[in-house]
């Protein structure tokens, strides 16, 4: 449980540093998916790699699960709702999170 505490606040921290310094505008929030497609592409990559356990906690549950932040995406999207954007960002981030999982996780393999 420490792994995975020292963990989220890293990664806590790391969004917070994105957000407040990536430009965004009204239509497209970029931070939220920047984070939220990079951090998939982690978890991908270093469940591959298959680490230890403690590592695994550390990396996975801690840092990336501070990193990501989907409940911000699904905040995002109750604020899009009315504009055709909002159906175009659900869809990217679900299923451009989806492949880069995959894509992390072949890569990792191939290491």
């Amino acid at each position: 449980m420490i792994f995975a505490g020292l963990g989220a606040a890293l990664g806590a921290a790391l969004r917070y540093f994105l957000t407040v310094n990536i430009k965004t505008n009204h239509l497209w929030p970029r931070a939220t998916f920047l984070i939220n497609m990079t951090g998939a592409f982690c978890l991908g990559l270093i469940f591959a790699l298959g680490l230890d356990k403690n590592i695994y906690t550390f990396l996975g549950t801690g840092v990336l699960g501070g990193y990501t932040t989907f409940s911000t995406l699904n905040k995002e999207l109750v604020g899009l709702r009315k504009d055709k954007i909002g159906l175009f960002y659900a869809l990217s981030s679900y299923l451009l999170g989806l492949l880069l999982v995959y894509v992390g996780f072949y890569l990792g393999k191939m290491m």
